[in-house]
């Protein structure tokens, strides 16, 4: 990633504490930025061992947030995640006791793991930035960031996502295996006593505070968009609806989804005003987790990437 004047020293410090402790994976750590300064949250999705959760907890450090963890497994109830009011018999009044939720940056470790009941938990959360707990409404932080992880190969004793929630998600971020020279270094690393559990031996520390996190959001809200190219997310979202092999497509909300991470993508690179890359870079981690596709699309090996890139091919790029 590259960045002009503006963005340009609190991205490089972010990405060179990040790479610290997380070897490669640039796309993912440039979306996953974009992401945190577009007010969404993320979903990451790859294999075990590689870096999800450390990519998370280099995240939170280096940005001197709270992080917080919850192995989502097929008995976690709501309570366990959102918190519960607990009876005191020496004051003989309820105190309220706070779930793992009330944090800055919430690891929901493989979410398809629990039951819809115990995932539709989240969604006020994320929506709302906020949780109701026996009647009482209680906000949580403005840096609240989900980032979520799923399995992409296991399937036995998963639940699919309710689409009301994969819609509340920003991005859906694909994390593959690193490189050969990057696995390499990896194993050097290690080799010299690296430990992903002791971020503070490998030197990760806080490199950017909330007031410049919050002046790199208001910066990317605030960044000029040129009618043409209002027009040309209001197209690809609508085109998302339209494609024949798509049973459902990408929501209002995908659009201004999109929008914002597109913006929030040309901040962190220090620009100006809003170009067409930067909508088609982060489009297909907006929309690909939005697209729900016909079964025959399904039976022949049909991807949402691949009706993603046919997408971006087919309406017309504003000059």
């Amino acid at each position: 990633m590259t960045a002009g004047p503006a963005g340009a020293p609190a991205v490089a410090r972010l990405e060179a504490e990040i790479a610290k402790a997380v070897v490669g994976q640039r796309a993912a750590v440039e979306q996953l930025l974009a992401a945190l300064l577009a007010g969404g949250h993320v979903l990451l999705e790859g294999v075990p061992g590689v870096a999800k959760t450390l990519l998370a907890k280099t995240l939170a450090r280096a940005l001197d947030l709270r992080f917080g963890r919850v192995q989502f497994t097929p008995d976690l109830m709501p309570s366990d995640v959102l918190g519960t009011s607990v009876y005191r018999a020496e004051t003989g009044t309820f105190e309220l006791r706070r779930g793992p939720i009330f944090t800055d940056v919430l690891l929901a470790d493989e979410v398809n793991r629990t039951p819809p009941k115990t995932q539709a938990g989240l969604l006020e959360a994320m929506e709302e930035r906020q949780v109701t707990i026996d009647g009482e409404r209680l906000p949580l932080g403005p840096a609240f960031f989900v980032i979520a992880t799923q399995n992409p190969v296991e399937y036995e004793g998963t639940y699919p996502l309710p689409e009301a929630q994969v819609d509340r998600f920003l991005m859906k971020i694909r994390i593959g295996y690193p490189e050969a020279a990057e696995e390499a270094e990896l194993l050097r690393r290690a080799a010299a006593g690296f430990d992903a559990h002791d971020l503070e031996a490998a030197g990760v520390g806080p490199v950017v505070g909330a007031a410049e996190l919050g002046a790199l959001r208001r910066q990317a809200r605030a960044l000029p968009v040129a009618p043409e190219l209002l027009d040309y997310v209001a197209r690809l979202v609508r085109g998302s609806r339209q494609l024949t092999r798509v049973r459902l497509g990408a929501s209002p909300r995908a659009g201004v989804g999109l929008l914002a991470a597109a913006r929030a993508r040309a901040a962190l690179r220090g620009a100006e005003w809003l170009s067409p890359d930067d909508v088609k870079a982060v489009a297909p981690a907006v929309l690909r987790h939005r697209l729900v596709l016909r079964p025959e699309a399904e039976l022949t090996g049909a991807s949402p990437d691949e009706l993603v890139a046919e997408l971006l091919e087919t309406v017309p790029v504003p000059r």
